[in-house]
C-alpha cells in the first residue's frame, strides 16, 4: 500500500539533482518523520551495434568512484525530449555514430527506495560513424568498439561496473537471442 505524504520540503536543488525530505504516514498509521528522496531526470542508454554488429562502448572518468569506467553510451533526457530523441542525441554527441534504428527495450529504476527516476534502455542498430564527438566541456570520452564476445568477456571479468548499463546489456543480449555465453 502507498504511503501518504503529509509534508514535503526541498532541501537542495540543482538542475540535475534535488534532495527532498518527506514526512509520511504509513499504511499502519505510523508516521515516518524524515524520508529523504533524490530527484533526478530520467536517463537513456543504448546497446549500440555498428553495421558489422560490433558494440559501441565508451570509457570515461567517473568522479564518484574516482575511476575510469567502461560503459554504454547514454545520458540525461532533457526537458522536452523523448527518450528516443535523447538517446539518438547522446549517441551522436558521445561517439559520433548515427543509427538506422533505435528500439526501446524497457525501463529500470536506479534505486526505487530513494530515487524518482528511470533509465530507458535501447538497442540501436546499423551504426555508422558520421561525425566527430561533440562533448560537453567536462566530458572526456574515449570510444571503444568491441565484439559481442569481447563484451561478454568484460561482463564475466567484472570489467563493467555501472550496474544500470550491465542491466541494459543483459536485456539487449536476451532480446537479440545472444544471452548464452
Amino acid at each position: 500500500m502507498k504511503w501518504k505524504v503529509l509534508e514535503s520540503k526541498t532541501l537542495f536543488s540543482e538542475p540535475w539533482f534535488t534532495v527532498r525530505k518527506d514526512i509520511c504516514q504509513l499504511p499502519n498509521g505510523k508516521k515516518h518523520e524524515a524520508y529523504y528522496i533524490l530527484e533526478y531526470p530520467d536517463w537513456a542508454t543504448a546497446f549500440a551495434l555498428t553495421l558489422d554488429n560490433k558494440v559501441v562502448m565508451v570509457r570515461q572518468y567517473r568522479h564518484g568512484l574516482g575511476e575510469i569506467s567502461v560503459e554504454l553510451p547514454g545520458g540525461v533526457i532533457d526537458k522536452g525530449e523523448t527518450a528516443e530523441q535523447a538517446i539518438r542525441r547522446e549517441l551522436k554527441e558521445e561517439t559520433g555514430y548515427a543509427f538506422d534504428s533505435v528500439e526501446e527495450i524497457g525501463m529500470v529504476a536506479p534505486n526505487p527506495a530513494t530515487s524518482t527516476n528511470y533509465m530507458h534502455m535501447f538497442i540501436a542498430k546499423g551504426g555508422k560513424k558520421v561525425a566527430g564527438q561533440n562533448l560537453d566541456a567536462t566530458e572526456d570520452v574515449e570510444v571503444l568498439i568491441v565484439s559481442i564476445d569481447e563484451l561478454k568477456k568484460m561482463l564475466r571479468e567484472n570489467k563493467i561496473v555501472q550496474s544500470l548499463h550491465c542491466t541494459c546489456i543483459f536485456y539487449a543480449l536476451e532480446k537479440l537471442g545472444l544471452m548464452n555465453y
